[in-house]
């Protein structure tokens, strides 16, 4: 048995451990609740917007006489700081969770689902397919949406007028020709940037060029398919080995480029198209920020010959605590602050939209599309037209699972090594392939 697979085995022993001292811990918050009837509800989340939470926590209790204890804290040290209240038994109702935390979470028994309440999943009529995927563990529902982004293809006009087109490209092979065009007029030595470094986001940029090219990394069952050659990953990794290493419109420097990084040199003019998150579009049209402010504009992303538009997204949500579900009353409460928060809030989807107008933060619910203001907001920087067609072609992470983090570095590696020639793609996909399918058979 390998390294991997031995410490993937602690890691699961450590989560049914921490589960059932949690719900030991956990069981008399759960009959106090019970005795005392009604009381304060206990919502954590991150850092993210305090006063516009605050202040619609303080409309939610206005509404309802449900009094609300509020606690945040910074992005970098809050899934940390949650497991250790999990596992500690700290009181807690609501909080916000991660869609690459629910796997985890639910393991190990310190997230509830919350499709038996009828009135919460009604929402899911209106809101995005792969926002509801993203919050779907093993058939159930686990929350309702905080906040969603997708990966989005974006150029630079001017340098496309430049090299002479009139259109964005809308298959990979165009990619190619217009990089090609525009390397021969020395426009852009490197007109695509793709950030393939080992980071958080690798696995963003990488789904997204998989699902374009009509390929997943795994099926509807979890087991690999990656490995195959039409609805695999192997056309997507083709397609980055020939951009570097045959037509030279890809630095080889991508696999040393992060996602930050790899922004800043889009938003300095050395490229002309770039993969980033949609939420960047508002600080690369922004001259304080970018050399080509106005004339960053999104496309749909490229297809492959066996794809379409396809893109990643990703999500965030407002969940149940388990101790919360124990108790009748407090789930009830909760659940009444997950629809205040994620769903509509005296007849409007209230909070998604103050979320946008304040920080940017994108909505999962279609209906807000058409609101007035927020196409306005939109329209300073972007297409909201074209970031709602995108939106409706994301799909989610098909590789979140308990032992992604164990398989994620093993996948990077063999993307790497076979764009910089140090491997074929399909031994470097088979490599992948094998380890994630040890993984769940270990699992």
């Amino acid at each position: 048995m390998s390294r991997l697979i031995k410490s993937h085995i602690g890691r699961r022993d450590f989560l049914r451990t921490s589960a059932a001292a949690g719900a030991v811990a956990l069981a008399a918050p759960a009959r106090i609740a019970g005795a005392q009837g009604a009381q304060a509800i206990n919502m954590h989340a991150w850092s993210a917007a305090v006063d516009t939470v605050q202040s619609h926590i303080n409309a939610f209790t206005d509404a309802t006489g449900i009094a609300v204890n509020y606690g945040n804290s910074p992005w970098a040290q809050y899934r940390e700081g949650m497991v250790t209240k999990f596992v500690g038994g700290a009181p807690l109702d609501m909080m916000w969770v991660s869609d690459a935390w629910l796997p985890e979470w639910a393991e190990a028994g310190w997230i509830s689902p919350i499709d038996d309440f009828d009135f919460l999943t009604a929402y899911n009529a209106e809101a995005e397919d792969f926002c509801t995927d993203s919050m779907t563990y093993n058939g159930r529902q686990y929350g309702l949406t905080y906040y969603t982004d997708f990966m989005a293809f974006l150029y630079d006009e001017q340098k496309l007028k430049e090299a002479g087109f009139d259109a964005p490209p809308a298959t990979w092979d165009e990619v190619v020709e217009q990089s090609l065009v525009m390397k021969e007029k020395g426009i852009s030595e490197y007109p695509m940037m793709l950030a393939m470094a080992q980071e958080s986001w690798l696995i963003e940029f990488m789904s997204s060029l998989v699902y374009s090219h009509g390929g997943r990394f795994t099926d509807d069952a979890g087991k690999s398919i990656m490995q195959h050659d039409k609805d695999g990953a192997i056309e997507a990794l083709q397609w980055v080995v020939d951009a570097v290493n045959k037509h030279g419109i890809v630095s080889p420097a991508c696999v040393e480029t992060g996602e930050l990084s790899g922004l800043k040199a889009f938003a300095s003019g050395n490229h002309a198209f770039a993969m980033v998150a949609k939420y960047r579009l508002r600080m690369l049209n922004d001259p304080a920020q970018s050399q080509i402010a106005g004339h960053v504009k999104q496309a749909l992303m490229p297809k492959g010959a066996n794809g379409d538009h396809n893109t990643v997204g990703w999500m965030r949500f407002h969940g149940m605590a388990t101790q919360s579900a124990q108790d009748k009353q407090r789930a009830e409460n909760a659940a009444k602050l997950i629809e205040w928060f994620g769903g509509k809030a005296n007849g409007e989807y209230k909070f998604q939209k103050l979320l946008f107008m304040d920080i940017g933060a994108g909505f999962g619910v279609k209906p807000l599309f058409d609101d007035p203001e927020i196409r306005d907001a939109y329209g300073k920087y972007g297409d909201v037209d074209i970031i709602k067609a995108q939106q409706a072609l994301a799909l989610k992470k098909d590789v979140v699972t308990p032992w992604f983090g164990e398989w994620s570095e093993t996948n990077g590696s063999a993307w790497q090594a076979a764009i910089l020639g140090n491997s074929d793609v399909a031994s470097a996909i088979g490599k992948s392939a094998a380890l994630w399918d040890e993984l769940k058979d270990s699992y």
